[in-house]
């Protein structure tokens, strides 16, 4: 899809944050504030949680599907994380977004790279905690890890965050609340700017004369 697109057609936020961020509490906040805006579900092929539903949560699907899609061109970005892979449809989300809607994206500093190569228009948000010991300090919290996966998570948290130099926004979470209502601000002043207004307020330019 070309970037220049048009302003009657709705824009995505992407949300990016390690392990231990908060960004799937916080990207839920923002769902819930603004129904109107949607989430992009995502393929995976890991196998659904106890609380997870299919085509909510995620689209699940098996391994054979999945690579199917990335065959024919599909999955606009796609990524092995712990052995499971995950990815968005490129039919999908342009057809949303072709019908209007602003879409929600949860990815991974990867799948952002590559949404970005692909709409240059988007939205890109990176999730931080506060610091490096109270990232670690949330990742031991879970208490059902082991040693070496808590490992692996922290070291992968750090190769991701140094990937931040390129996003248009950093959502320093040190209080959940404060960090919703950063990530809600990007979206309403998004939503304001110029470009994605024209359409309402060219009847004030193509209007002639007077009262």
């Amino acid at each position: 899809m070309s970037s220049n697109r048009s302003p009657m057609e709705g824009m995505f936020i992407a949300v990016t944050g390690p392990s231990g961020s908060g960004k799937t509490s916080i990207c839920k906040a923002l769902l819930e504030t603004f129904p109107h805006l949607r989430f992009s579900v995502s393929l995976t092929t890991r196998q659904p949680r106890p609380a997870e539903t299919d085509g909510k949560d995620y689209h699940f699907v098996t391994e054979k599907e999945f690579h199917e899609r990335i065959d024919r061109g599909d999955l606009i970005e796609w990524a092995e994380n712990f052995g499971q892979l995950y990815g968005t449809s490129r039919e999908t989300m342009e057809r949303a977004l072709r019908d209007g809607h602003d879409l929600l994206l949860d990815v991974d500093t990867r799948g952002a790279r590559a949404l970005k190569r692909a709409w240059p228009g988007g939205i890109f948000v990176f999730v931080i905690p506060p610091s490096i010991e109270e990232l670690e300090r949330r990742l031991r919290g879970r208490g059902s890890e082991t040693e070496e996966t808590i490992r692996r998570r922290f070291d992968n948290a750090l190769s991701e965050i140094r990937e931040i130099v390129w996003y248009d926004y950093i959502i320093l979470n040190d209080r959940l609340d404060a960090a919703i209502e950063r990530l809600r601000s990007v979206y309403v002043a998004e939503t304001c700017r110029r470009e994605r207004m024209m359409v309402k307020i060219k009847p004030f330019f193509d209007r002639s004369g007077g009262m």
